[in-house]
């Protein structure tokens, strides 16, 4: 019997879904994101992380729903590296706004909003994305994402804008390494994911003012550079999906309801929902 392999890649991690009939399993790997990681990386990463045994000679589709592949070359470039691993033709490479749009909306018309290591948002018409804002990426955009909320962080800290109480936690926790910070951010790799990580500290501190603020912050700045400049968002129901959705859906409960906007579904991640979806298009 053949299979369906469908997966959802980000920065930090993919996951995969194998379809066999009513069976589903389930695997995490790194994320393959062509701006972040080289061909050669991302092959020995699927080769060592991977693990389908013997199905994998039974997959005959897979539908790859990726960051960072709008782009046609980047597009053309995960599709050659899917083709080397699994040997066979009919590879599909979706961007994964279009992933989160199917994996939320289905076949019905909304605006679907990723807010996870980075940001992104569209207006789904029921079958294709018809409206889209662009992704400017961690350094010029990505408002409302964990890589936006660990610059507020670290902002925070060296800045001395935190209180006492805050400040003395977060150098328990991280230490008090500028050049260290700087390090990370400016010359090595994957900075986008180091500073997604602070987002624990925000969710470690609940309650506090200062916490809230900068959650709340973030996320009214993506509403006003996203999702407010859709009409369609005061017709239809907005969906969210990643980690910093689901982590901080009290807050965007309440930001959405100042601007009078009804939330869709708010989903961590998603492969479930394309696990529907693809399970129903067969």
């Amino acid at each position: 019997m053949s299979h369906i392999l469908i997966a959802d890649s980000g920065s930090t991690k993919t996951e995969w879904c194998l379809l066999d009939g009513k069976k589903a399993k389930k695997i995490t790997t790194g994320g393959i994101n062509p701006y972040f990681i080289s061909e050669e990386e991302c092959l020995s990463m699927l080769k060592k992380e991977l693990k389908l045994g013997k199905a994998k000679d039974d997959i005959a589709d897979i539908h790859f729903y990726s960051a960072g592949v709008k782009a046609p070359q980047n597009q053309k470039a995960v599709s050659k590296i899917l083709k080397t691993h699994f040997d066979i033709k009919n590879i599909n490479v979706h961007t994964d706004m279009l992933g989160a749009a199917r994996a939320t909306c289905g076949s019905e018309k909304g605006v679907t909003a990723i807010l996870g290591t980075g940001s992104n948002s569209c207006y789904y018409d029921g079958s294709k994305i018809s409206k889209q804002h662009p992704s400017l990426g961690y350094i010029l955009g990505d408002e409302g994402s964990g890589t936006h909320m660990g610059r507020k962080v670290l902002q925070y800290f060296f800045y001395k804008t935190f209180d006492g109480d805050l400040h003395e936690a977060f150098i328990n926790k991280y230490g008090n390494d500028l050049p260290g910070v700087l390090e990370k951010v400016y010359k090595e790799p994957l900075a986008n994911r180091y500073l997604a990580g602070f987002t624990e500290f925000l969710n470690d501190h609940r309650g506090h003012y200062m916490i809230e603020n900068i959650i709340e912050d973030t996320l009214l700045e993506f509403f006003t550079k996203n999702l407010l400049k859709y009409r369609e968002s005061w017709k239809y129901p907005i969906h969210f999906i990643g980690s910093v959705a689901y982590t901080f859906k009290d807050v965007l409960y309440t930001v959405t309801e100042q601007y009078g906007l009804e939330v869709g579904s708010v989903m961590k991640s998603p492969i479930d929902g394309l696990k529907e979806y693809h399970s129903s298009a067969k």
